[in-house]
Formats: structure tokens, sequence, C-alpha cells
């Protein structure tokens, strides 16, 4: 007796649904660049195909919105921000992981809340802090807010590392007559490091991509972020939809190349936080 061998169902259904999201969102990045090459001055309405495409217009946004000293200004941003926020999240995690320090489960709790206030509400009281300490229209102003804000996630991020790692290291290190700092320089901050340098490039992204503080904060649009500055640019040629488009095509080509060159690692570091509570 003959059995007809049937092989299993292949997953179509779920490619489907994720072509369908690739679409929806590569859509909107399709039409942001479509309407960047149309001829400068003409208000494109949806998805339109150039004929022929105006590629000086990206020549012209570089130029009228000055992106080399806005890049400036956002790597400056960043230098001033990643390595502190780093440390601060790197200190406070181990100490309530590893060093298990009184009051530890509710001084994440506090963390955790942190997770949850939307920062856009807290942009009034900031301004008021930084005006009050005379900080307002000063780098400062920027990055001593965005430090702060990165630290509930950068907690999480690194609390579910040290989670990770084996008791038997500190163990060992402590035997051996390591204290908890050399604990930390020699032995955990070497392991963490792949968690270290994948929140490093998240910050990194959200400094480079800072949008309302470096707008609330600073009215220099050159000394604000690339995205910052946006809102400047925007006013000063609202009616040239066009030029607006190849500009924000620029601003964002340095997070793409990024993300292209660095996409294993963020994949792992994402992978590494849904596994680990």
């Amino acid at each position: 007796m003959s059995t007809i061998r049937t092989s299993p169902p292949r997953p179509w259904t779920g490619r489907i649904v994720l072509f369908l999201l690739v679409i929806i969102t590569l859509a909107p990045f399709v039409a942001l660049i479509g309407t960047a090459l149309q001829p400068s001055g003409t208000v494109p309405t949806g998805l339109t195909i150039p004929s022929p495409p105006h590629f000086e217009n990206f020549v012209t946004a570089f130029q009228v919105a000055q992106l080399p000293t806005l890049m400036f200004s956002s790597a400056l941003l960043v230098v001033m921000v990643v390595p502190a926020a780093i440390l601060l999240v790197v200190m406070a995690a181990y100490g309530i992981v590893q060093l298990r320090i009184p009051g530890a489960p509710f001084v994440f709790l506090l963390f955790l809340l942190g997770l949850t206030i939307p920062y856009e509400s807290l942009i009034t009281p900031l301004y008021y802090l930084m005006r009050d300490a005379h900080l307002v229209n000063t780098r400062f102003a920027i990055a001593l807010p965005l430090i702060a804000l990165y630290l509930p996630f950068g907690v999480f991020w690194m609390r579910a590392h040290f989670l990770g790692v084996p008791k038997e290291l500190g163990e060992a290190a402590s035997i051996d007559g390591a204290g908890s700092w050399k604990a930390l320089r020699y032995i955990h901050l070497p392991v963490a490091a792949p968690a270290i340098a994948s929140l490093a490039v998240l910050f990194s992204l959200w400094t480079w991509n800072q949008f309302i503080i470096a707008l609330v904060m600073m009215d220099d649009p050159l000394k604000r972020t690339v995205a910052g500055a946006l809102g400047a640019f925007q006013g000063e040629h609202s009616t040239d939809l066009v030029l607006i488009c190849a500009a924000a095509v620029l601003m964002m080509l340095p997070t793409i190349l990024v993300f292209i060159f660095l996409q294993k690692l963020f994949v792992s570091a994402l992978l590494q936080g849904s596994v680990k509570g």
C-alpha cells in the first residue's frame, strides 16, 4: 500500500505579512526620495516618479542647510552625551546587580518608572531648569537632559546583561583579592563590551537624531543637532517642499549608513535584550 507524502505547509502567510510590512515601512522613504528628485519649486503629491530626476536639488540643499556645520555640531553633542551616559548606566547597573546595594530593587523600580514617562512632557520643566542654571543656548542644555533621559533605558539594558554574568566570575575575583572596582574594570567590563558597544550605538543615533530638546534649548540653528536644524530649515524654505525633502534625505544618510554597517550589532543587541530580564 503506497502512502502519499505531503510536504509541511510553507509559512506563506507569515512571508506575505512580512512583505506587506516591508512595503509599508519603505513607502514613506521612497516617497521622500521621489519628491526630492522633482523640479525645485513644484508641489508633488503622492508617489510620483521624477522624469528626469533632478539630483542638483541635493547640492542646493547641502549648501543651503550648511550640513557640514550641522554634522559637526551633532558629532560634538554625541561626544558630550554618549561617554557620560555609558559611564553612569554601567555603574548604576553594576551596583544594582553585582554589588546588591541596599534598596537596589526600589532604585531599579524608579528607573523603570522613568521608562513610562514620555519625555515630551518634561520639555517645559527641563527648559526652566536649564534657564535657572544659565545654560540655555549652550550645548550643555541639550547634553545634560539627554544624559538623564537615557539613564532608565540604559540601566535596564545593562542590568539585563549583568544578570546573565555567572556569579562564579565575581566570586573568583573576590577570592583573588580584587575589590569591587577592580572586578568591574578587569572582569565585568571586558565581558560587557558587546552590550556596551550596542548601547553606545543606540545612544549615538538617538543623540544625532534628537529634535525637540535641541529646538527648545538652542536658538542658533547651527549649534543644534542635524534633525533639530531641519525645523529652522523648514521655516526658511516652507514653500519649497522639494528642497526640504532633499535636505531631509541628506540628514538621514549618516544614520542609515551607520545602521547598514552595524546591523549585526543591532540585531544581536536586540536579541540579548529580548531573552534576558
